[in-house]
């Protein structure tokens, strides 16, 4: 019975150390997180490395207090939020989703949304030409 309980525990205890250990040693630029929604392209975090070869500071500023907006996007448009959240519903799509303060997107050209702003946003932006 105890040796079936000793490998029990290293199954479990093992595994979970090496998570830990992958987790608090990871380099921070690697813990930023990427992904796609409903065609938009959403990066947390991205490192200020990134942000620095876009050109992000030099790219237009905009921000709005709490709205509710239909708006198409003629060109593709990147945008880097600053600070606010924005809950967005695409046309066509079943569901939304939210995007806030840190948080790099690219939405396609072409694409039709709703753009409800729950918490007043400040974002750079830059149209594709």
């Amino acid at each position: 019975m105890k040796p079936l309980v000793q490998r029990l525990s290293l199954l479990i205890f093992v595994p979970l150390l090496l998570s830990l250990l992958f987790v608090v040693l990871m380099p921070k630029e690697t813990a930023m997180s990427s992904y796609e929604v409903f065609g938009v392209k959403i990066e947390k975090n991205p490192p200020q490395s990134k942000l620095t070869e876009l050109g992000v500071s030099t790219w237009p500023k905009w921000e709005g207090g709490p709205t509710k907006i239909p708006w198409s996007f003629n060109a593709e448009e990147t945008m880097y939020l600053l600070k606010g959240k924005v809950k967005v519903t695409v046309e066509g799509s079943v569901g939304s989703f939210e995007i806030g303060a840190g948080d790099l997107v690219v939405f396609p050209k072409g694409m039709n949304i709703t753009w409800e702003v729950i918490e007043a946003v400040k974002k750079h932006y830059n149209l594709k030409k």
